[in-house]
């Protein structure tokens, strides 16, 4: 992909002769079916949440948005595929304007993957808070009126910034705003943490008396955004050392790591749905009567 996705192609051969590590390839065949296991989980979450009336709440909602994320991210990499496969066999010209057109579609659907995930983890993160401290005006705080209100919002900002992310991703301002919104996710949730953690002792026996779902579902974001982390951390730092030290020995030693990086990112999209199930009764009871049919 030409433009923040794949721009380590482009680094400077002069850094890369000067750096003794070589580029860690990872098979196309890896990457392909873990991208189809990553579709067929997420859509899994998706089906079940639409087939059970009962797992249709806000929060359940919010989990939703995160696997369409996930999804968006597993299919960024089979649609690429194809297209190479495509061009191999000569049905697309080399750097032509249909490639170049559907090589953008794609790399909107990556950038669409990132600010999706991290809207979404933020949107649970909030609607934990506002589980665990305002529990008994829970429900008439989020409301799915408002829950699919602010989803069509996030999903709206995020399909308008991935587009120009993608059309200004030559310029720095654009690759700064692409990394930032990475930490500020984090210093929102962690300025939730540290001020549930706060209330939590002053309150502790009233957080003692809530029910244990509302903590596990606490713990359970904690599980994703520390997966979330893992799995895409890498990569933004990657695009940060690209930008501004591509020529360095140093940084050019680890941007050789960039398509581990990017499996990384395809198995976050893998390792959410087990979370989702180990985490949830419902949605493995879910899970369970979708896989066997309605017989177990």
């Amino acid at each position: 992909m030409k433009h923040i996705i794949n721009s380590y192609e482009h680094t400077n051969n002069t850094a890369r002769n000067n750096s003794d590590c070589p580029d860690v390839v990872v098979p196309e065949e890896i990457f392909f079916t873990i991208s189809i296991i990553g579709v067929l989980e997420n859509l899994i979450v998706l089906l079940a949440v639409i087939k059970n009336k009962n797992l249709q709440s806000p929060v359940y909602f919010f989990i939703c948005s995160l696997a369409i994320s996930d999804m968006l991210g597993s299919l960024y990499k089979i649609l690429e595929n194809i297209l190479i496969m495509f061009r191999n066999m000569g049905y697309l010209k080399p750097r032509g304007s249909l490639e170049s057109t559907a090589d953008d579609i794609i790399d909107c659907m990556f950038v669409l993957s990132l600010l999706g995930s991290i809207f979404s983890l933020s949107v649970i993160a909030a609607d934990r808070y506002i589980t665990i401290f305002h529990a008994l005006q829970y429900h008439s705080i989020v409301t799915m009126r408002r829950t699919v209100i602010t989803l069509t919002v996030i999903w709206m900002f995020c399909t308008g910034s991935g587009i120009t992310m993608v059309i200004f991703s030559h310029h720095i301002p654009t690759v700064l705003t692409f990394t930032s919104l990475f930490p500020l996710m984090l210093v929102f949730i962690l300025c939730l943490y540290i001020h549930m953690f706060l209330l939590a002792r002053s309150h502790a026996r009233k957080i003692s008396t809530l029910p244990r779902a509302n903590m596990k579902g606490a713990m359970t974001l904690t599980i994703l955004l520390g997966v979330f982390i893992f799995c895409w951390a890498p990569f933004v730092l990657h695009v940060l050392l690209m930008t501004f030290c591509p020529n360095n020995p140093y940084c050019v030693c680890y941007m050789s790591l960039f398509q581990v990086n990017g499996m990384l990112i395809m198995c976050n999209a893998v390792i959410d749905p087990f979370i989702y199930a180990f985490r949830s009764p419902e949605l493995r009871e879910a899970f369970k009567k979708m896989l066997f049919c309605n017989r177990y």
